[in-house]
């Protein structure tokens, strides 16, 4: 078998079980896709086995499929240590480090912090992609992905944790709206208003929807905006009521006539956590990245505002 595969064919495999389909695996290998089905034909003759099944839809792993791409990523995690050891011989070796992340590490965390890793190391590379928290940490336990962060509300299983961020969720609320002189407010009150939120299949989205769903309710977007600034402005004209990020929520409240009310609810008090498998068998450029996050979770968040305060508050707590 070690006389038939390489790591070009592994690569070519992981990418499309990941994708779903030969087709777009081929695009991601910069293969043309009849190169890629031959290759794929190859390795099921060598192993005496089918690796995949086609149907309609995609494509689905067998159980040998499935091995194989267990060891495949091993392979992968094995030769990024083996770049990393051997950087000061190969300087055109690349590392890349693949982070998974819920909607408010992405848009309030995440930027600051991974922009100075990225200049202290002109040599890796970053992928990020925003996910719930429990496919976050399915993917870090199939090794799909290197690092994630998660809320501590999700199992972790078997994956190591450290402490990165408080994430509060919060409700914004126009000044003049009925609820807006409350000091709290339980996200089952806003469920009959028209909401404000993110575009497209955002994190965040899913999990209010969630737990709009478990309410027995569900959310009705009047719009939905890429921005959590945008988001605000309209809230700010009556457009409707937003649950987002305190971080983001007390920024905007700058410069925007808004009130920032914490949820009552539990669940929207979170403390963000890093997880990976296992901190030994990540490359060095991969701890170091972890160290750098780790290091971020001690800095306090920049909010513009203290709790419950609008731009025309002038300082006086409510």
């Amino acid at each position: 078998m070690s006389n038939r595969f390489d790591l070009s064919d592994l690569r070519l495999f992981l990418h499309i079980v990941e994708s779903g389909s030969i087709t777009a695996g081929a695009a991601r290998a910069h293969m043309a896709l009849a190169s890629a089905s031959a290759r794929i034909r190859n390795m099921e003759d060598a192993l005496g086995t089918a690796l995949l099944e086609r149907g309609r839809r995609g494509i689905q792993t067998t159980d040998a499929g499935r091995a194989l791409a267990h060891h495949a990523r091993m392979m992968g995690q094995q030769m990024e240590q083996l770049r990393d050891e051997l950087g000061q011989y190969a300087q055109g070796l690349k590392g890349h480090i693949r982070l998974l992340c819920n909607t408010s590490a992405m848009t309030e965390f995440l930027p600051e912090v991974l922009a100075s890793f990225l200049a202290r190391h002109p040599h890796t590379d970053i992928e990020l992609e925003e996910k719930l928290s429990y496919e976050v940490v399915q993917a870090v336990v199939d090794g799909v992905a290197d690092v994630g962060i998660i809320a501590d509300s999700t199992d972790s299983g078997p994956l190591q944790t450290f402490p990165f961020r408080q994430d509060h969720l919060v409700a914004v609320l126009a000044k003049k709206h009925p609820l807006a002189k409350r000091k709290s407010v339980a996200f089952g009150e806003l469920l009959g208003e028209d909401f404000v939120g993110l575009s497209g299949d955002s994190a965040l989205q899913q999990h209010l929807s969630g737990h709009a769903t478990r309410a027995g309710k569900r959310l009705q977007y009047r719009v939905r905006l890429r921005s959590f600034d945008g988001i605000c402005r309209m809230v700010e004209q009556l457009v409707g009521v937003a649950v987002i990020p305190e971080t983001a929520a007390y920024a905007c409240a700058a410069h925007l006539d808004i009130r920032v009310l914490p949820l009552a609810d539990a669940w929207a008090k979170r403390q963000l956590l890093i997880c990976v498998r296992g901190l030994d068998g990540l490359p060095g450029h991969t701890r170091e990245l972890i160290q750098a996050l780790q290091a971020h979770s001690h800095r306090p968040p920049k909010a513009a505002n203290p709790p419950y305060l609008s731009s025309s508050d002038n300082g006086k707590r409510k």
